[in-house]
């Protein structure tokens, strides 16, 4: 299935290891569409390098050609302007689901000759238009809108517009003031007063900015923009990176402990979305903003209150990794974007409600209460930013399946091309070239013993992932805090400080070797085990023990499956029930031999049904790829030396 196809469902399966790559994103959908227009108003062919190709910006460039400007595609894209002079009436420009075309060219279109006919997708019609209107008929621009609303289509008689000074309601979009400033210079300059409170500031200084590059006067202050008459001239332009479609590789590496850097963005980008880099590193992510990069790695995440009016593009992506936080997040200042390709906030609460995720619509954002997500089927209302926010909460956990995948295509056709790729990139990084063992099995098979006599073997380190489980078990008992508290038990678990080495077992700072073996926490293990937050902060930190010694060995009930998925070799070890019944009775002379096979029949049953990484069966951890042994007629020996074979040592 090809996931670019519309009417499709894209499966997006868990990413099982961290976000490790370097990410090139498409070129700036918002820079690519202004510089299109400009370049197009102006005198002489400009040049384009690093322009975005997707729905919205194929919707401009028809539209410019509409208006008699010439665009030519290629490694960089070239446009021949109209020297202000676009073509006279009738025209009739329609400009699909793109809002940012919509609002840039309607007061373009006052600059021409004629009647000119202005429409879109039955979508795109659902937009607001009418601030935009009303400023444009204030300055004598004669125009026909068919609803009170003023949406589109709107029909407008043009005869070569004088713009002059007006004041402008910015507080449902800056697109508004971004279309008036560009269209200015040609229609005798323009000073525009704002009122209401601006939402996405920087995008207006982005449009300074690519105005600037043409040869325009433009000055902004907090409460007015004032632009200058003149013409555009032809020019060079290096479009961006886009801000936007990296938040997505952001967010992953932010939520799966991950380390992602997108090159070409840097401290001197106007995007608005770039300051969710520094929203991630609030919640704990580690950020690094260059001169021509961010780097984002991540940390356990926790919860935070947060206003993202200049970075609303970015709120459902956010949302859908808030849920792997530790505490609430409150989104604000976001009201606006009720009224985007979607309701963005009722949607993502319906999705993420979809996915057994709280959440909660306020009224001027998102109150998201942290829980372990569900797989689910995610429609996305032909609404791109769902679709790629909700891949990503997938992405970071239990999988999603994406209906309508095709709709990417508005802004990032490539996206779920970017995100294979990421896949497999982030194998290769998170695996480092040396060994990585995995043993799975179910309890008394030896896993511990073999694991152990393994890493000798081989000369590798052993990572004893159950003292793991045990030692946050042994942290909540000491701090009296019930096991069965998920909340408090998987917030202890991202705080403790572990140390476990050369068969020692510190707890923040403590010496539990031998205590984390005792009859209270063996009773509080399991309890501690199950809980899916637990799960999800520990595999982090077993990943990390990976990558910093360098390969190992590690044993468990999902280390295979989940853990390192890509590991140098798979074993699943199993045994006879009475075989591992009588071990673990030989473990613990006291415990009588019926008891122990009955509490292991019950171990094997609960690991099984798990919700959080269940003990899968050897098809489950890969089919052919994994080696079963069973151990019940073998020596420790004879076990490692079928493991070993055939691994050569680092």
């Amino acid at each position: 299935m090809n996931p670019k196809d519309r009417g499709k469902v894209a499966a997006v399966d868990p990413l099982g290891v961290p976000a490790v790559a370097t990410v090139v994103v498409p070129g700036s959908k918002s820079h690519t569409n202004r510089a299109l227009l400009i370049a197009a108003l102006a005198d002489g062919t400009s040049t384009l390098t690093g322009a975005l190709d997707s729905n919205d910006s194929q919707a401009m460039c028809r539209a410019v050609e509409a208006l008699g400007a010439t665009v030519t595609k290629g490694d960089v894209t070239t446009v021949r302007g109209v020297g202000g002079e676009i073509t006279v009436g009738p025209v009739t420009v329609d400009v699909a689901q793109s809002g940012t075309a919509a609002r840039f060219l309607l007061p373009v279109l006052a600059l021409g000759l004629g009647t000119y006919v202005l429409d879109g997708h039955a979508q795109l019609r659902g937009r607001p238009m009418a601030d935009q209107v009303r400023a444009l008929e204030f300055m004598g621009v004669n125009i026909e809108h068919r609803s009170s609303e003023m949406n589109l289509p709107i029909i407008l008689h043009a005869d070569r517009a004088q713009f002059g000074s007006v004041e402008l309601d910015v507080a449902r979009s800056s697109q508004f003031a971004s279309g008036l400033m560009m269209a200015a210079p040609l229609a005798g300059g323009i000073e525009i007063t704002m009122s209401g409170e601006v939402v996405s500031r920087p995008y207006l200084e982005l449009t300074a900015a690519v105005m600037r590059q043409f040869g325009a006067e433009v000055t902004i202050e907090p409460d007015n923009i004032s632009v200058a008459a003149g013409r555009y001239s032809a020019a060079t332009v290096e479009i961006e990176p886009d801000a936007s479609a990296a938040t997505y590789f952001w967010a992953l590496a932010a939520a799966t402990n991950g380390d992602i850097r997108t090159p070409g963005l840097g401290r001197e980008s106007t995007q608005g979305d770039v300051r969710f880099a520094r929203i991630l590193e609030s919640m704990g992510a580690k950020v690094d903003i260059d001169q021509d990069s961010i780097r984002v790695r991540g940390r356990s995440l926790r919860g935070i209150t947060v206003n993202m009016m200049d970075c609303s593009d970015a709120v459902p992506t956010l949302a859908a990794i808030a849920c792997y936080a530790e505490g609430e997040t409150a989104i604000g200042g976001v009201g606006f974007i009720r009224a985007k390709e979607s309701n963005r906030l009722a949607r993502v609460v319906e999705l993420l409600g979809r996915c057994g995720v709280k959440s909660v619509e306020t009224d001027d954002g998102l109150l998201i209460t942290p829980s372990a997500p569900e797989r689910a089927e995610i429609p996305t209302y032909e609404d791109h930013r769902l679709a790629m926010a909700f891949s990503v909460l997938g992405l970071c956990g239990p999988g999603v399946d994406i209906i309508d995948p095709g709709c990417v295509a508005k802004t990032y056709p490539a996206f779920f091309d970017d995100v294979e790729n990421l896949r497999k990139d982030s194998r290769v990084e998170s695996m480092p070239e040396s060994v990585v063992v995995a043993i799975d099995g179910p309890a008394g098979s030896g896993k511990s013993t073999v694991a152990r006599a393994v890493a000798d073997r081989l000369g590798i380190e052993y990572l004893d992932t159950g003292a793991m489980y045990r030692s946050i078990a042994f942290a909540a008992l000491r701090a009296h805090i019930d096991p069965d508290d998920v909340d408090r038990v998987a917030a202890l678990a991202r705080s403790v400080d572990l140390e476990i080495s050369d068969g020692v077992v510190r707890v923040d700072g403590i010496d539990a070797t031998i205590e984390i073996r005792g009859p209270e926490v063996t009773q509080a293990v399991s309890i501690v085990a199950a809980n899916p937050e637990v799960r999800a902060e520990l595999r982090g930190r077993q990943r990390s023990w990976i990558r910093s010694h360098g390969g190992g060995v590690l044993e468990g009930r999902d280390i295979g499956s989940v853990v390192v998925p890509d590991a140098t070799k798979k074993i699943y070890l199993t045994a006879r029930p009475e075989v591992r019944a009588r071990r673990r009775a030989a473990e613990a002379e006291a415990l009588d031999y019926d008891a122990v096979a009955s509490d292991l029949a019950a171990r094997d049953a609960a690991d099984r049904n798990r919700v959080d990484g269940p003990l899968l069966d050897p098809a489950g951890l890969g089919g052919t790829d994994v080696e079963i042994v069973d151990t019940s007629d073998m020596t420790i020996d004879e076990v490692v030396d079928v493991i070993a074979k055939g691994i050569r040592r680092p």
